[in-house]
């Protein structure tokens, strides 16, 4: 029997690079992460729309 593990989402916000790929995980506030796997467009085009709203 596996163990349980409790799941939070506590931790960094993290991105891995992992074939032709990015992967981020984003911790959530009622637990778990959001996993969301980008191309290099994709991920510049993230930046710059996260770049309008923070400036």
């Amino acid at each position: 029997m596996a163990a349980m593990k409790p799941r939070t989402g506590d931790g960094p916000l993290e991105v891995t690079k992992e074939g032709r790929g990015l992967v981020m995980r984003v911790p959530l506030e009622g637990g778990g992460r959001l996993v969301v796997e980008l191309n290099a467009d994709e991920a510049k085009s993230l930046e710059q729309a996260l770049s309008q709203v923070t400036s």
